[in-house]
Order: C-alpha cells, then sequence, then structure tokens
C-alpha cells in the first residue's frame, strides 16, 4: 500500500483529497517503484489512466487517489506484464463495480501458449505475436530492437514477459526522437553492469550450500538496485539537472 502525505487513499474529503504536486507524487511512489521517473506519470497520464488537476497556470495537482491508481497501475505492468490498453480496461471495469480478474501471462511450453497464473510473473513468457500487441508495434519495429540487442528472444522464440517494460520505454523515449540506434550506448553499459553483478554473485551461485546460492538471487537484485541508483546519479551529475 502507498503512503500518502496526511490523509490515506480515499477521496471525497479535503482530509483525503490533499492536493500534491508531481515532485511530491514522484518521492511517494518511489518507496515502492524506485525506477519511475516524471515523465513516465506524465505518459500514463497521457494515456488516460489518471486525470490530475490543473491549476490556474497549468501545474497539475494530484489526489490522494490519483496516487492510489498510479500505484495500481505500475503494480499491474510490473507484476503483471499487462499492456495500458488491458489495464485501462480493467480499471474502468473496478469503477464500474464488475468483478475484474486480472488476466493471466501467457508462458510458451513446447511452442503452445499455456495460461499461467498471475502470482508467478517471475517465470511468464509471450510470444511474438503477444508481444507486438502489448508493445503496440510492428514486426519491423520489433525486428529492428532486436537488431540492436534492446529486445532478445529465447532458444523457443518466446520473450521473457519482462521485455513487455523494455518495449514501453523504447517506445516512450521514441517520442523524443530517440531511435533504437542511439540507445545502442545504453545496452552496452547495461550489459557492463549486469556483468560487474554477475561476477560478485558467481561465487554464491557456485557455493555447495543451497541456501547460499539461493541467496545469491538475492544479492543480485540488492547490487541491481544499487548500480540503477548510482547510474541515475552519474547521468544527473553528467547532465547538470537534478530530479525531486
Amino acid at each position: 500500500m502507498l503512503r500518502t502525505p496526511s490523509g490515506g487513499a480515499g477521496h471525497g474529503t479535503a482530509a483525503t483529497d490533499r492536493l500534491m504536486s508531481i515532485g511530491t507524487v514522484l518521492n511517494v511512489l518511489r518507496d515502492e517503484f524506485p525506477e519511475v521517473t516524471i515523465s513516465k506519470i506524465r505518459f500514463l497520464e497521457s494515456e488516460g489512466l489518471i486525470e490530475p488537476q490543473r491549476t490556474p497556470s497549468g501545474y497539475r495537482k494530484f489526489s490522494a487517489h490519483d496516487v492510489e491508481r498510479l500505484g495500481h497501475v505500475l503494480r499491474m505492468q510490473r507484476d503483471h506484464y499487462l499492456p495500458l490498453k488491458v489495464i485501462r480496461e480493467h480499471l474502468e471495469a473496478m469503477e464500474r463495480g464488475e468483478a475484474a480478474p486480472l488476466p493471466a501471462v501467457a508462458r510458451q511450453r513446447d511452442g503452445e501458449a499455456v495460461a499461467e497464473p498471475s502470482e508467478g510473473p517471475a517465470a511468464a513468457r509471450i510470444g511474438r505475436a503477444q508481444l507486438l500487441a502489448a508493445a503496440g508495434v510492428g514486426e519491423a519495429e520489433l525486428a529492428e530492437w532486436e537488431s540492436y540487442g534492446l529486445v532478445t528472444p529465447l532458444e523457443d522464440g518466446a520473450f521473457d514477459a519482462s521485455v513487455v517494460t523494455v518495449a514501453a520505454l523504447v517506445t516512450e523515449l521514441g517520442r523524443f526522437g530517440i531511435e533504437p540506434r542511439h540507445l545502442r550506448m545504453v545496452k552496452a553499459a547495461a550489459d557492463r553492469e549486469a556483468g560487474l553483478v554477475d561476477q560478485v554473485v558467481a561465487p554464491l551461485k557456485r557455493h555447495r550450500n543451497p541456501q547460499t546460492r539461493a541467496h545469491a538471487q538475492d544479492r543480485a537484485k540488492e547490487l541491481a538496485g544499487l548500480t540503477l541508483k548510482l547510474h541515475a546519479a552519474l547521468v544527473q551529475t553528467a547532465l547538470g539537472v537534478r530530479l525531486p
């Protein structure tokens, strides 16, 4: 549950509907979603998933209800790898008071798509057609992403469902004129960072003790989070900007 300043998650009274700036919203969300950005929040607004109020001068003002809705959207993207169209339909159904179970992500098994419970996203896979639909792109665009190593199919031709997030970010960056070819250096940097983390946890993975081997994944997640924060800080320093 997201924690919102002085008022909780409801809406309808002055106490619970205290409005927040986009910077405050970002700080609230980052407790659970450390990779969220102001650009991401604006993108979700442009897609009609949230509708913050506007001041006469045009500044966005978010209610606690807006923040809860944002958290719900980000959670469905992160945990269930759902495209925005499906998330929007799910939220609309909830607002109408209808039962709206989350759709399962399909896993590829022996070349066939098999329904997978939404509680197990870590092992989820999606087929090529599903990825095209989720990303809202054509075959030519996906092939271009593959050529630059931004998305890579598994041995059976399916994709790890986490590439949906990559696809969404590549698409969002494209709105600013950043093309896939420009992202080769980003991919190269990510590979080097992943290699560094893997080098550190490799001894844990090879350990005789099963508990120690299991601990390797937790350590890898922790190190990945730290490298992401360092990367973001270095980019901000290089650009001379400060994000909230």
